[in-house]
């Protein structure tokens, strides 16, 4: 994902703006790996391949975002893994 796309991005469900980025793996201006968060209803999205996956509750894979957590809990900041929306470790 670019970075200059967190100038554009909105919180999908409470449309907040700005949201925080909290990166794992990047490169110049492209973050293969990371966190999205949206301070104001505490919801995560996880960047993975450069693609920041960015879906209502309900058509998010439990799964997958659960992998994202465990994989990456010790780089991660304890409010995305602790009280992160929809569900966190």
């Amino acid at each position: 994902m670019n970075r200059k796309m967190m100038e554009i991005l909105a919180c999908p469900i409470d449309k907040h703006f700005p949201l925080d980025i909290f990166e794992i793996s990047s490169e110049k201006e492209v973050v293969s790996e990371g966190a999205i968060f949206c301070p104001k209803c505490s919801r995560f999205y996880p960047i993975i391949d450069e693609i920041p996956i960015m879906l209502p509750d309900e058509l998010r894979d439990k799964g997958q975002d659960m992998d994202f957590l465990n994989r990456n809990k010790a780089r991660l900041p304890e409010k995305i893994l602790t009280k992160g929306l929809p569900w966190h470790l």
